[in-house]
């Protein structure tokens, strides 16, 4: 049975339950600030367990993309290693919200593996929750007393909290859970110890492969248990272990989820997969992260250097690494695997075979840079090689730090590295610098929030924002957040005009009114599905009734730029293309910015023809079109424009201005008629990563403003250069006078430079075969001072040559020396220039004939030649 047919068959399985199959939810979480990344096949319902919002339906199966490479759940070093822990795995789930409970859940669970997939009975084990005294939490008899009607007694194993009480994190739902694991070893490895004792001990061949999780509590900040408002089912099964199973393989990589991407591997590199443990892994790293990288960016996951894109930036450069360091590729590879994991999984996922192009283009590019990186670290390490040699052969846990931080060179890399170099690495020395680093982001970002202070249960909130910028509203439930700088308070309230921040579009701000108090939100936001109204202070009577009113100066001016941005996504399709995908936006009162995927700079006519399209769009005064809980399907039939990564329920909101030109399921707050903007201006258009372009417009008085700016400016250089017509002609006369200065100039300091090196030349002094020249002189650029070196290199033999400057306000050293006081004395200008830097409170470095140093103080540039002479009787003396 291959992949995609034990796939199929869960989903058919759980229809014939009753199960509505929903698609996966992208892997990038968006509105929750718990998560960066979905990384369990229950995030997506989140709020139907908490009783935040009703479930649509009350079973539900699907098979979710998950990524566990941070937080609690962090599977990332073992990838590669062992033959079952993933970056990106899927995770077949069937669910159900207040409906059936454990037994459907286990006899379900039990029917589909042993009579559908017909798995052996006795390769399979169970567990139960034990209970915990701690948590006041008893046996979990009743899912005892189900399993002993299918299996073995002696097949139904007790698990500690550890293993069998399952939480998503350190507050949220929760329960007792039972797990399913089968024995895969060989009958003789079986005689000699028995699969039970194995079970939760981390064999490769005795494994977990599907969770049944009863959800009964949710875990308070306090870390106190409360009852959920109803019982659900939350099952996960790891699909790539299930292949694993019942295609009798002793790895997941050796099914065929990674055969394609593994032998492609192989290929790539000329070796054979099996052949040798370190390339074996290394093959096995960079066909899991492939996956990851790739899903992630289809989901709209940019890599960069904050939060999620770090991870996914992480990642990729790990898997580069582990290619770069065993299987020799020295140039972009990982890109040429999408291709083959896009056919792969078209049928289940299709959004990356929809965006291949894309993908491919981002992953080269930040494989290229990261492939540069790697060669500027080990230019680094070259560089230093000398000073470790010096010092005990131990390349410092700061210096590793360094190159991990700066250079993305993990540990082992530079270890490695170390070793062919006769070096080693102080490892402790390194774990010291990573942990004063952690703690700096942990007390940086730490936060501490209080429990939900509920005022009104099973009360949800009514969002009435599209029609009113007013309302009567009341507190549901509040919290109180504590961070490193200040405290705010979260307020949720039964029916509120405030837009919270998504889609781009930041959240509102106004007040909350009750009598004579008056309480400022400062920001609205999104958890999961409630609207969260942000304050700095808590309202004296939470339970009065408040007028809310959003501040509709403030608003109308982030609704004339988010049309406008509409406006713009029409455009750009229509002058650059339909490949033309939204990957970004900001909207505010100031400013609107969008993120769009494009592979080339837009030129600068193609810019003027959009901003002319928008604004012809605007005069022409288009009414919104605004369609509210339109069937998904019918939108899209409708040509809405659904974004990648973005969660869509099953009714939409359609935002249409002209149907020919502007269609799009958008959840934001609109003007009614394109003539309101008043203007669209684009300032900036620029790259943000690779094939992703950026531009920044403004609208209606920030256009205004922005016009007048540059008018003010034209008008100032006009007045300038004292002409009021031919402005560029002007300019143009000056560059070209001021470029003949620059000639003469230049002619006039090389002349000095000439003089210079020959008065230079006639002041060198003999200590003992050597010629010594050590000055403090005048130059203008660092070319010049390096140039001087060189020019006396060539006129004096034997040369030891040390000059010492102030360019710019900051002072330089240069150490030259000829060839055979390299090759015969073992001079060493890396070395010299190093010494002489300490006189300036610098450091520097280079070639043994060449190097040079900068520094702060340039008060003790006059010691310098003093300090020379001294180094070099020194070395000469020895």
């Amino acid at each position: 049975m291959n992949s995609a047919e034990i796939r199929q068959k869960f989903l058919d399985f759980f229809v014939s339950k009753q199960h509505q199959v929903v698609p996966s939810a992208p892997i990038v979480v968006k509105d929750d600030p718990t998560l960066m990344f979905t990384n369990a096949g229950m995030n997506q319902f989140k709020d139907y367990f908490l009783g935040n919002k009703p479930a649509p339906y009350k079973r539900a199966a699907d098979t979710q993309k998950c990524l566990r490479v941070s937080g609690k759940h962090n599977d990332l070093e073992e990838v590669g290693y062992d033959t079952y822990h993933h970056t990106m795995f899927e995770m077949l789930g069937n669910w159900s919200f207040g409906d059936y409970f454990k037994k459907d859940a286990l006899e379900w669970a039990w029917e589909l593996l042993t009579e559908v997939y017909q798995l052996p009975k006795d390769r399979l084990y169970v567990s139960v929750f034990e209970g915990d005294a701690k948590e006041n939490l008893g046996k979990d008899e009743e899912a005892y007393a189900i399993w002993k009607t299918m299996i073995a007694e002696d097949r139904i194993l007790f698990g500690s909290k550890k293993d069998n009480f399952w939480e998503m994190g350190d507050t949220g739902p929760c329960g007792p859970c039972s797990e399913i694991h089968i024995d895969l070893r060989t009958p003789e490895e079986i005689a000699q110890v028995p699969g039970r004792d194995l079970v939760n001990n981390d064999h490769p061949q005795v494994v977990e492969i599907w969770n049944n999780v009863f959800m009964e509590f949710n875990r308070l900040a306090d870390g106190s248990l409360v009852k959920l408002p109803a019982q659900h089912v939350d099952t996960g099964m790891g699909f790539e272990r299930l292949c694993m199973a019942i295609q009798g393989k002793r790895s997941n990589y050796d099914t065929d989820v990674f055969q394609p991407l593994i032998q492609f591997v192989a290929k790539e590199a000329g070796v054979t997969y099996g052949d040798e443990e370190k390339t074996d892994i290394a093959i096995r790293v960079i066909s899991d992260h492939i996956r990851a990288i790739a899903f992630a960016i289809a989901d709209g996951q940019l890599p960069s250097n904050n939060k999620a894109g770090y991870v996914i930036r992480r990642i990729l450069r790990r898997a580069v690494r582990y290619g770069f360091t065993f299987l020799d590729f020295k140039k972009p590879f990982l890109f040429r695997l999408t291709e083959v994991l896009a056919d792969q999984l078209a049928h289940v996922f299709p959004e990356l075979k929809q965006q291949l192009s894309f993908v491919q283009r981002v992953i080269e590019e930040e494989e290229n840079a990261f492939l540069r990186t790697l060669e500027n670290g080990l230019k680094r390490l070259d560089a230093l090689e000398e000073r470790f040699k010096s010092s005990d052969n131990t390349i410092d846990g700061k210096t590793a730090f360094e190159l991990y931080d700066t250079f993305g060179f993990p540990l082992d890399l530079t270890a490695l590295i170390a070793r062919e170099k006769g070096l080693k690495v102080d490892e402790a020395g390194f774990e010291v610098e990573m942990e004063q680093q952690k703690n700096r982001s942990r007390n940086a970002s730490a936060s501490e929030q209080t429990d939900w202070v509920v005022l009104q249960p099973d009360v949800s909130t009514e969002f009435i924002g599209y029609d009113t910028e007013t309302a009567d509203s009341h507190i549901v439930r509040y919290r109180q957040v504590k961070t490193k700088n200040k405290s705010e308070y979260h307020l949720v309230l039964d029916k509120t005009p405030f837009y919270a921040e998504s889609g781009g579009q930041v959240g509102d701000t106004g007040f909350l009114i009750s009598g004579t108090e008056q309480v400022e939100v400062l920001d609205t936001k999104k958890e999961n599905d409630l609207i969260l109204h942000i304050t700095a202070k808590l309202p004296q009577q939470v339970e009065a009734s408040f007028r809310s009113e959003v501040n509709a100066e403030r608003r109308n001016l982030i609704r004339k730029n988010h049309s406008a941005t509409h406006l713009l996504h029409a455009a750009l399709r229509k002058v650059l293309g339909d490949h033309v995908q939204q990957r970004g936006s900001l909207v505010n009162e100031k400013v609107l910015r969008f993120d769009f995927s494009h592979f080339a700079k837009v030129e600068e006519a193609q810019l003027r023809e959009i901003e002319h399209i928008v604004n012809e769009r605007i005069r022409q005064g288009i009414a919104l079109e605004e369609q509210r809980n339109v069937p998904i399907t019918e939108a899209k039939n409708m040509g809405a424009m659904a974004l990648f990564g973005e969660k869509y329920g099953e009714f939409v909101r359609v935002i249409a201005f002209d149907r020919e030109h502007s269609v799009e399921l958008c959840g934001g707050i609109h003007v009614l008629n394109t003539g309101h903007i008043g203007y669209f201006k684009i300032v900036s258009e620029s790259s943000v990563a690779a094939g992703v372009r950026r531009i920044e417009a403004v609208t209606a008085v920030s256009a205004e403003e922005f016009v007048q700016q540059q008018l003010n400016e034209l008008n100032a250089v006009r007045e300038v250069l004292s002409t009021q017509n031919n402005v560029s002609g002007a300019v143009q006369k000056l560059q070209e006078e001021n470029k003949a200065l620059q000639k003469q100039l230049e002619q006039f300091e090389l002349k000095q430079l000439s003089s210079l090196k020959n008065t230079l030349a006639t002041k060198a002094q003999t200590l003992g075969e050597v010629n010594f020249i050590a000055e403090v002189v005048e130059v203008s650029t660092a070319d010049y001072l390096k140039k001087l070196a060189f020019d006396l290199r060539q006129a004096v033999e034997n040369l030891v040559l040390v000059l010492a400057a102030e360019i710019d306000g900051k002072p330089q050293i240069a150490v030259m020396l000829s060839d055979n006081l390299v090759s015969d004395r073992q001079l060493n200008a890396s070395q010299l220039v190093r010494e002489l830097a300490k006189e300036i409170k610098g450091g520097g470095g280079g070639q043994p004939f060449y190097a040079t140093a900068g520094g702060k103080d340039a008060s003790g540039l006059q010691a310098v030649p003093a300090k020379a002479q001294e180094l070099i009787k020194k070395s000469l003396n020895n």
